[in-house]
């Protein structure tokens, strides 16, 4: 339960955020489902969801085990029908998504580990029909120097400042993170206009599960202080993860 609770509260303002810019989306087609494309939807976290609201999700993961159990969690929800999954990684998104496609991209926790951040962008650019959305999230980079240094790591928290793809050392198992600077650079060179910029997990990973699962409220607390932190440029640059959407 705990887990859940904080789980809940982790992806809560992405959902609202992601919901917003779907239904400004859908205004240009009144009462019709979107096209979605989630690159590394992975078991349908968001696909599941958004696929019970009414819209077609094409799922693209390398991993026929998620494939497996995506297929799964939209048969329980009653929405095989709306949700398809497919074997690919970024560099094959226009192939088996097709260009021109889809209303909207989700590209969340995967930009860390693709070989060149920009060539994905601009795949997934490919994709969406013009005025697509765009929601990625990805890991910062000041977050882990914080984290390091606060566990005693001091020399980690220095290389993480300094390294060109924030990482604190060889045993480092984030391929790469992004600070907000570099990853808004990013998004321009592969043609995309940045809308909004959210922090996310602040607060959610340091409260102590325990207070969460216990105290009356805390949950809903949590996700409130979560919602009124994250566009705060203060917190949002020691945020562990940035919510972007932009458009193409």
């Amino acid at each position: 339960m705990v887990d859940r609770r904080r789980r809940s509260v982790r992806t809560a303002l992405v959902a609202e955020a992601l919901r917003v810019a779907l239904a400004g989306r859908a205004r240009i087609d009144p009462g019709a489902g979107l096209d979605i494309v989630d690159l590394g939807g992975g078991t349908g976290g968001f696909a599941v969801p958004l696929a019970v609201e009414g819209h077609r999700v094409t799922v693209v993961d390398p991993s026929p085990d998620a494939l497996a159990s995506l297929e799964r969690r939209a048969a329980d929800e009653g929405v095989s029908k709306l949700v398809r999954g497919v074997q690919g990684d970024a560099a094959e998104l226009p192939e088996v998504a097709g260009e021109s496609t889809a209303d909207a991209v989700l590209c969340h926790g995967v930009l860390e580990v693709v070989d060149d951040p920009v060539q994905a962008l601009q795949a997934m650019a490919s994709v969406l029909r013009e005025g697509g959305v765009l929601s990625l999230l990805v890991a910062q980079r000041n977050a882990v120097v914080l984290a390091r240094a606060l566990a005693g790591h001091l020399t980690e928290a220095r290389v993480a400042l300094q390294d060109a793809d924030g990482r604190w050392g060889p045993t480092d198992p984030m391929p790469r993170r992004f600070d907000e600077a570099g990853i808004i650079a990013q998004l321009a060179e592969a043609g995309f206009m940045v809308h909004t910029v959210h922090g996310v997990r602040t607060f959610a990973d340091l409260v102590p599960a325990a207070f969460v699962d216990s105290e009356p409220g805390a949950p809903e607390a949590l996700a409130e202080l979560e919602r009124a932190a994250s566009q705060h440029p203060a917190f949002r640059a020691l945020a562990p993860q940035l919510h972007i959407l932009a458009t193409r």
